[in-house]
């Protein structure tokens, strides 16, 4: 003969999960009484006027407002051409090389931001202090400085 398949912690979760149903269906028999007693026919109707707020009446149809299908943007929009105006090309002053491991930081002389930048990255030989010009990159973890000349 076999053992039992029923452990202690199966009966507990057997007891646990009655208890909620039984929990469950008496919520479900007070809320029918109290629908009763107060002469509520389940839930209430929620509208949206025309500015956009939830009512309890239903909007005014001459207020509605007609939308072309074909006016309606789903995707993000567009962007305009912000390049007229905008230098790729910065200058800024080299504040760290470490010429040995292969990288170092530019402070940008406009907004004093400090981008790191790679051996890879360079055009000319570059060291401490010097000033350069170069562009900027997305990188893994910001901007990187990169095609850096000496000025």
């Amino acid at each position: 003969m076999g053992k039992s398949q029923q452990s202690f912690s199966k009966s507990e979760r057997e007891k646990k999960r009655l208890k909620k149903r039984e929990e469950k269906r008496k919520k479900m028999e007070a809320r029918k009484i109290e629908a009763k007693e107060s002469g509520k026919k389940g839930i209430e109707f929620a509208y949206v006027d025309h500015n956009g707020q939830l009512t309890d009446t239903p909007p005014d149809p001459s207020k509605k407002v007609k939308i072309k299908a074909k006016n309606i943007e789903v995707a993000i929009p567009k962007k305009e051409d912000e390049t007229e105006d905008f230098d790729p090309i910065r200058k800024g002053t080299v504040s760290f090389f470490n010429q040995s491991k292969g990288y170092g930081f530019i402070i940008d002389s406009e907004t004093q931001e400090k981008y790191f930048t790679h051996i890879s990255g360079l055009i000319d030989e570059i060291s401490e202090n010097n000033k350069v010009s170069f562009e900027l990159e997305k990188g893994q973890k910001g901007m990187n400085a990169v095609n850096v000349k000496l000025t």
